[in-house]
């Protein structure tokens, strides 16, 4: 399509790992499995979430809403990326790229928002026993999280009026294996300079406050396990809260070193390693880190298999005796 003298562009080249030549078809099977774990591990959370009567709590409503983000956020990247190791289609329209990217946005933003209010509820259960029951109720919760999903949706809606102002008249090739807002700025012929200033607030804003509180939530959770008599109940507690600080350190600060650091010659490669702890390895780690090691959340799938296999042994019973 034509412009006046400027080509404007229609589809958009995902380079991807390129530069990794022998390692495409392995890359593929590698993401693969992180793929078909990631949808195995949030939908057998939710699974148990919904059939368990023990586990509809707070704690495990917010976790459930995880999962699900999580089922979402990594089959808005991974199919594509998975598509293009194995049959080296690396084109993508320009519809496509755009859709990508805002599924991405609001994904990334309403799970910052989340980990928070994860946060918040497991400092309430520790650090406030007495007032958690009436703090958390269910209408409560219920604001929570919608509140952290309508984050996401309003804030990125105003990203992406401001992105399609941008005209993309070439080159179309994207250094990054996902369509995501930094190297799309990078390709546009327009005056970005109000884009980049809206990445660095639209990032601060939604790295920087809900890390705060994450971050201040589990220190208080840690001075009050610190008092725990209990010797093995100090160290089971400390190594839980430990784990999730890990993961959402993780998170925020790949996030933080994408988007907010200053930009260099040789960022390129290393923007993408760190785009995975962002985008790939959370969808995988948070319902093994947050859910499937719990001891309730062990007891619910014992509980699980047991119906399933006692429904299965009358079912064929039933048959023998017919």
């Amino acid at each position: 399509m034509m412009q006046g003298n400027q080509t404007i562009i229609t589809h958009f080249i995902l380079l991807g790992f390129g530069e990794l030549h022998g390692m495409q078809m392995f890359l593929f099977h590698l993401f693969l499995i992180i793929y078909i774990s990631t949808l195995l591990a949030n939908f057998l959370t939710v699974l148990l979430i919904l059939a368990d009567q023990h586990l509809h709590t707070p704690m495990y409503f917010f976790l459930g809403n995880l999962s699900c983000l999580e089922m979402m956020y990594s089959s808005t990247i991974l199919p594509k990326m998975l598509d293009s190791l194995l049959t080296g289609e690396k084109s993508i329209s320009f519809k496509g790229c755009i859709t990508q990217f805002y599924f991405f946005a609001f994904l990334c933003s309403t799970e910052c928002y989340l980990l928070s209010v994860m946060s918040y509820d497991r400092f309430l259960a520790i650090c406030k026993p007495l007032h958690y029951a009436t703090a958390m109720r269910i209408a409560c919760c219920i604001q929570l999280a919608a509140v952290s999903w309508i984050n996401g949706t309003v804030f990125t809606s105003v990203y992406l009026v401001l992105m399609l102002q941008l005209s993309f008249c070439g080159p179309s090739e994207i250094d990054h294996f996902f369509c995501e807002s930094l190297p799309l700025i990078k390709l546009s012929c327009s005056d970005t300079t109000v884009m980049k200033y809206a990445v660095a607030v639209l990032a601060y804003t939604f790295t920087f406050p809900p890390f705060t509180l994450t971050f201040m939530s589990y220190m208080f959770i840690l001075k009050t396990i610190l008092r725990i008599p209990s010797r093995t109940g100090r160290q089971k507690a400390f190594s839980t809260c430990s784990s999730h600080l890990i993961v959402v350190s993780f998170f925020y600060g790949a996030l933080a070193i994408v988007y907010l650091m200053p930009e260099t010659e040789g960022k390129k490669n290393p923007s993408k390693l760190f785009s995975l702890l962002y985008t790939v390895l959370p969808s995988l780690f948070n319902p093994l880190i947050y859910t499937l090691r719990n001891k309730d959340v062990k007891e619910a799938l014992k509980n699980l298999l047991d119906r399933f296999w006692k429904t299965r042994f009358f079912s064929s019973h039933l048959k023998e005796i017919q």
